[in-house]
């Protein structure tokens, strides 16, 4: 797999059910990805000077929407563009547009929502590729529910973020009002309820009710609701400014990963992500894995959709989404504009 009234800090807008790991486990077991993988596939040329190191913090735990920035580590991509890169994991407290905006990590993952409304406070971010052309995140309904459409949703409680951007909008466009229970990162509460309703995203929330013995919820997504928020990439304008081709050499071995991992095998990629994210097995990685693949997730779900749109973000889609917020009172109007809130000058070109 977003903000309120106000930008909030993270988590993600998903909440798979991992069990939690200890941070010294995580910061070991990427840097030994990180290690050896540069070590195993860095040409000699590139082996006679440093590499140029390059953190980037997830917004969640390692599984397959993070699948193109493993196939890149994995495969040695990163290392061949002469970057030395460290994957940190993160989860509910990753907190990362605070640590892009510190340059505690040069580079994040989040959604496009939330980074708009970081840089109208002031936060120095630039949104800088597109992981997901649509974020995946809507409402998960228990199949036994009488919801089955936006406009059934009046009165009905919904297990989600307070803050969730999506429901100031189902607000806005349905007139429905909701009463909202704070998550817990489980689906206990979901499978105990038959009328249940939850934030999730689909690639990944699904398959652990189903594990878990529920039947396979049906989902509304928030781009049926004619919402379409982006996940991204982003960094601080200073290091952007300050490193053009560090984050060029970075963008040529991500889309190059994210295309391997789309066509190619994803075997030693859902390895390292089990490395730090021992609930995931292989079934649930291979079943998100085709979900993205099904529903063009990474290359885009529109007509011009194709693997030459890995990692571009658009303009007149950024103008929509602000446009959006500011109708709900999310950002004050003129606050925000598309130049200031993404670039697509470090993505290699797709002609």
């Amino acid at each position: 797999m977003t903000p309120t009234t106000a930008p909030t800090p993270e988590p993600p807008v998903i909440f798979p059910l991992m069990k939690p790991l200890l941070h010294t486990l995580v910061v070991l077991t990427t840097a030994l990805v990180s290690v050896a993988t540069a070590q195993a596939a860095t040409p000699a040329s590139a082996a006679k000077k440093p590499l140029t190191k390059i953190t980037l913090q997830l917004d969640w735990v390692a599984e397959p929407q993070h699948g193109g920035i493993y196939q890149a580590q994995v495969r040695g991509f990163f290392a061949a563009e002469g970057l030395d890169v460290t994957i940190v994991p993160g989860g509910p407290n990753a907190f990362v547009t605070q640590k892009i905006a510190t340059n505690q990590a040069q580079l994040g993952q989040g959604d496009s929502t939330d980074i708009l409304q970081k840089i109208a406070v002031g936060l120095p971010l630039l949104s800088v590729a597109a992981v997901f052309q649509d974020d995946p995140s809507g409402l998960l309904i228990n199949p036994s529910s009488s919801v089955r459409r936006f406009e059934d949703l009046q009165g009905k409680t919904v297990i989600a973020r307070p803050e969730w951007t999506f429901l100031a909008l189902l607000k806005k466009k349905y007139g429905v009002t909701v009463n909202v229970v704070p998550q817990s990162f489980s689906v206990a509460a979901f499978l105990g309820d038959k009328e249940a309703i939850q934030q999730g995203y689909f690639i990944a929330e699904p398959y652990f009710i189903e594990k878990a013995g529920g039947a396979k919820p049906r989902f509304l997504s928030s781009w049926d609701a004619g919402f379409r928020a982006y996940a991204v990439l982003f960094t601080n304008r200073k290091f952007a400014r300050e490193n053009p081709e560090a984050l060029r050499a970075f963008m040529r071995a991500y889309v190059k990963g994210w295309r391997d991992y789309l066509e190619g095998d994803p075997t030693a990629a859902h390895a390292a992500m089990k490395l730090t994210n021992s609930s995931i097995d292989d079934t649930f990685a291979l079943a998100s894995r085709q979900l993205i693949l099904d529903e063009k997730l990474v290359t885009g779900r529109d007509d011009d959709g194709g693997l030459t749109n890995i990692g571009q973000l658009s303009a007149s889609r950024f103008a929509t989404q602000i446009t959006q917020l500011e109708e709900i009172g999310l950002l004050a109007k003129g606050k925000v504009t598309p130049a200031q809130a993404m670039t697509t000058e470090f993505l290699p070109s797709s002609k």
